[in-house]
C-alpha cells in the first residue's frame, strides 16, 4: 500500500515562528519598483546541419539566406537555395537590469520552420530587439542541446526535444536598458506575492529602523522616503533596506500532488473535529487456458480450455474521528491508518472541505 507523505510546513513549531525564526529578508520577498528584467527576440538562421534542416516549403529560410548572401555581394534566388542543412529559427533571451555593453547572456533558439534536429547547429549573428524595435543584443554562436534524435522512417529513437537549444553567453549586450528606481526621493517597494498584512508588517519592520518613512499603498506596494543622510547615496540605502526582516503572511493552503503521493500544509491550516469513512469494492476478473490432453493411443485430440474466474472484494468500512487540530498530522494519520490510496485522498480531502471542516484552499496539482 502507498503511503502518503505528509509535510506539515510549521517551520518547528509556532513558538520558534513567533521567536522571529521565521523572519525573512525584504530582498527574497519584495523587489525595488523599476528594477527588472526585459524580453528580447529576434529573427535568425541556424546552419551546419547534417540534412535535418527546413524543407524546400519554408520559403522564409530560403529567402533569409537570399537576403544574407546579396548583403555579401552574392546574387542568388531563393528558388536556387536548398534548405536541408539550413533551419529558420526564433531567437529569445532575457537582459536583467543595470547590465552594461558587452556583457554575455544567454539565449534560446526555436525552429520555426519544420526542421528535425537542430543538433550541431551554429547561429549566425543575430539581432535580439525589445519592445521597442531597438537592438539591445547581438546572439551568435553554436547550439547546445539537450537531445538528439536518430533514425530513419519508422525505425526513430529520439530523447528530450531536438528542435530547441540553448547558446550560453552567446548573447553579447549592445545598449544598456535605462533603470528608474528612485522617484523624486522615493522608492517603491513591490511584493512577489500581494498580501495586506505582508505590506503592513513590511512597512512596521522599515520604520522600526528609520523612523515614519515608509507606509502601505496596497496589498503589494509600499512607499519609502528615503532618509536626508541617504538623499546622494541611494544605493547604499537600498542595500540597508534589502536586509530589513519581516515575517510574511501567507493564505492557509493545503496542496496535494497525486503523482507523487505527497500533501503539503502551511502552518496556518487547521481542520475541525471530522468523522472520516473509508470503504472500497474491487472485482477482479481472470481468464485462465487450460490443456485438455487425451489418454494414450486414443483417438481423441489435444485442446485448449478457457477458464473463467471472478472475484469480488469488498473492504470493510472503517469510522475514524479526528479531532480538531492546527496542523493536518493527525488527519494522515487518521487516513494511513485507513489505508487510503493515492487515488482517494483527493475525494476525502474534497469531502472535508465541503463539510466546512477544513479551514484553507485546497490546491490540486
Amino acid at each position: 500500500m502507498k503511503r502518503w507523505l505528509v509535510l506539515s510546513l510549521v517551520l518547528l513549531g509556532t513558538s520558534l515562528s513567533q521567536a522571529g525564526v521565521y523572519s525573512v529578508r525584504l530582498k527574497d520577498i519584495a523587489r525595488v519598483e523599476g528594477v527588472r528584467e526585459n524580453q528580447l527576440i529576434g529573427y535568425g538562421v541556424v546552419v551546419g546541419l547534417n540534412g535535418t534542416g527546413d524543407k524546400s516549403s519554408a520559403i522564409f529560410s530560403s529567402r533569409a539566406i537570399a537576403n544574407m548572401m546579396k548583403e555579401m555581394g552574392i546574387n542568388l534566388s531563393p528558388k536556387d537555395i536548398k534548405m536541408k542543412n539550413v533551419a529558420a529559427v526564433v531567437v529569445t533571451a532575457r537582459i536583467p537590469a543595470f547590465v552594461t555593453p558587452g556583457t554575455k547572456i544567454d539565449c534560446l533558439v526555436s525552429s520555426i520552420g519544420d526542421a528535425t534536429d537542430l543538433s550541431n547547429g551554429v547561429l549566425l549573428m543575430t539581432p535580439l530587439m525589445g519592445p521597442d524595435g531597438k537592438v539591445y543584443a547581438v546572439a551568435q554562436g553554436p547550439l547546445s542541446l539537450g537531445g538528439y534524435s536518430a533514425g530513419q522512417g519508422r525505425s526513430k529513437t529520439q530523447k528530450n526535444h531536438p528542435t530547441v537549444g540553448r547558446i550560453p553567453n552567446g548573447a553579447i549586450v549592445e545598449r544598456e536598458i535605462p533603470v528608474e528606481f528612485v522617484h523624486t526621493d522615493r522608492v517603491i517597494i513591490s511584493l512577489n506575492q500581494p498580501d495586506f498584512t505582508t505590506a503592513s508588517r513590511l512597512a512596521e519592520a522599515i520604520n522600526e529602523q528609520w523612523g515614519k518613512i515608509a507606509h502601505p499603498i496596497s496589498a503589494s506596494r509600499v512607499m519609502v522616503q528615503m532618509p536626508k543622510e541617504f538623499r546622494d547615496s541611494a544605493v547604499d540605502f537600498i542595500s540597508l533596506l534589502e536586509q530589513v526582516k519581516v515575517e510574511p503572511d501567507v493564505n492557509a493552503r493545503v496542496v496535494i500532488n497525486e503523482r507523487t503521493g505527497t500533501v503539503v500544509a502551511g502552518k496556518d491550516v487547521k481542520i475541525d473535529t471530522v468523522a472520516i469513512s473509508h470503504g472500497s469494492l474491487s472485482i477482479e476478473v481472470k481468464s485462465q487456458w487450460l490443456v485438455s490432453q487425451p489418454m494414450p493411443l486414443s483417438a481423441g485430440s489435444t485442446e485448449v480450455m478457457p477458464q473463467n474466474g471472478v472475484k469480488v472484494v469488498e473492504q470493510e468500512g472503517k469510522m475514524v474521528v479526528v479531532n480538531s487540530t492546527p496542523t493536518v498530522g493527525t488527519l494522515a494519520s487518521a487516513l494511513n491508518a485507513l489505508g487510503v490510496s493515492p487515488r482517494d485522498i483527493i475525494s476525502i480531502f474534497q469531502a472535508i472541505k465541503s463539510a466546512g471542516a477544513l479551514s484553507a484552499e485546497l490546491v490540486i496539482i
